[in-house]
């Protein structure tokens, strides 16, 4: 299905020898950073289990039920018309791996009496399916829970008709009760970040019809990229047609790319390791940009390869841990440094950044967790202490700047530090998760056994 752009065994040589060939990535000297001690490191782990906690209680207290909890006015937050039970879901797994054993069984109950999918409401497949469906199959595996299981299973099933497009890429939304669909115009993430999750309800199931469905959809996204092997922003998933050929690796991006690799990290599918091989080789030829000694990744025509924006971001961030996961530590290295120098400006990454002018271009900052993914990634390959470092400043900065008496907020402005009545669950499923398995001992959870997920769930392939 991919033969318009596999390589050639001659061709695949050639273009590991060019890569090898690039001159190493310039990087200025990275600034001095007291190291953090393995008992400074143990604190700090505490105290991320502490603050998860407190987030957790606030969430209890004033939210119980809801989808998500606002921070500043203290009341519930519900996506849609009936709540899916978004922060639960997405927090279960790791309260699991930080030993909350209380709030994890409180949670776990709470899903398992009150979680119903059979709502007559369209959702967002991409959201549900990251957050649910994922949370929903690692909780399973982690605690060995069933009804978690069975919930998962009931969700993949209401959500497969997305899937009934004429290219076999999903429509944005479905509705959980009838199984309609709507919105055609979609982008690359929403398209190719579904294989992890429904891959797993296969293998955990015996159904291989979610696989297929979600293999599917991610290759013909690959089959639309460029020969350059770049996708642009956004797509008709009926007619196959770009209708943005802006390509970059941010938000309605990145997780397609993250996917390629990952779906073959977990599945052993070496169908994606050749996308991911074609694709990451255009990525850092066309996107990847070196400035002042600095390494960034912008914006380009996904066709001609022309540059579009010097911008990045908080959600582009996540590229460190994906290159390191990869293979490729220099790169990672140096593009963590600029990810530190961003966060640097203003004391906390704004959502977005000229990188030429180093001007902030948006100045949210919504909890994000991906330069911390990229920290925690980068000290398990490498082993340095400078990684731990990193993420003591972000976390010092993250408590300073967002903590409220019912939880975290997020930023309106990174500048003013002005507060924002929004905390998405994801601060339990990724940002508050990578913080503590930055600073845990490494036996907190087998890295080299699990595959995550783009909202940080934890993916174990089975062994049956």
């Amino acid at each position: 299905m991919i033969s318009r752009h596999r390589f050639a065994p001659f061709q695949t040589v050639l273009c590991f020898v060019l890569l090898a060939l690039l001159p190493s990535v310039a990087r200025p000297a990275a600034p001095a950073m007291r190291p953090v001690t393995e008992a400074e490191s143990a604190v700090l782990a505490q105290r991320v289990k502490d603050e998860m906690r407190h987030a957790w209680q606030g969430y209890k207290q004033y939210a119980w039920g809801h989808d998500a909890l606002s921070p500043l006015s203290k009341g519930p937050r519900d996506w849609y018309a009936q709540s899916l039970l978004m922060t639960p879901v997405d927090a279960l797994d790791t309260l699991v791996v930080m030993g909350l054993k209380e709030e994890a069984d409180e949670a776990r109950e709470l899903i398992a009496t009150r979680l119903s999918f059979d709502q007559d409401m369209y959702v967002q497949n991409f959201e549900i399916t990251i957050r649910l469906l994922g949370g929903l199959i690692s909780s399973y595996q982690l605690t060995g829970d069933a009804r978690l299981l069975a919930k998962a299973q009931d969700l993949g099933q209401r959500l497969l008709p997305v899937f009934a497009s004429p290219t076999g890429m999903p429509y944005t939304h479905v509705n959980l009760h009838t199984g309609q669909v709507r919105g055609k115009l979609s982008n690359p993430a929403e398209t190719g970040t579904l294989l992890l999750e429904f891959g797993m309800l296969s293998k955990l199931t015996g159904n291989p019809v979610y696989f297929d469905k979600a293999k599917r959809a991610l290759v013909e996204t690959y089959r639309r990229a460029s020969p350059l092997g770049l996708v642009g922003s956004a797509i008709d998933v009926e007619t196959g047609k770009w209708v943005n050929t802006d390509a970059h690796i941010g938000g309605g991006i990145d997780s397609y790319y993250e996917y390629l690799y990952k779906c073959y990290r977990l599945f052993d599918d070496v169908e994606c390791k050749a996308m991911w091989d074609q694709s990451i080789a255009g990525v850092n030829k066309a996107l990847a940009d070196e400035r002042g000694g600095a390494l960034w990744y912008g914006h380009a025509d996904m066709t001609s390869g022309r540059r579009l924006k010097t911008q990045y971001g908080a959600l582009d961030a996540f590229m460190p841990a994906l290159l390191a996961l990869g293979g490729d530590l220099p790169r990672a290295k140096a593009l963590q440094e600029s990810g530190l120098r961003m966060w640097r400006l203003h004391g906390i990454e704004p959502e977005a950044l000229d990188y030429r002018r180093m001007k902030v271009l948006s100045p949210g900052y919504a909890l994000r967790p991906e330069i911390i993914e990229s920290a925690y990634y980068l000290h398990h390959y490498t082993a340095d202490p400078r990684y731990r470092a990193m993420g003591r400043e972000f976390f010092e900065a993250f408590v300073r700047y967002c903590r409220t008496e019912a939880g975290y907020a997020a930023l309106k402005d990174v500048r003013s530090k002005k507060q924002e009545d929004s905390m998405e669950s994801f601060v339990f499923a990724e940002t508050f998760k990578y913080f503590y398995l930055l600073f845990a001992p490494k036996d907190a959870l087998d890295f080299d056994a699990v595959t995550f997920n783009t909202e940080a769930h934890p993916l174990r392939l089975p062994t049956r």
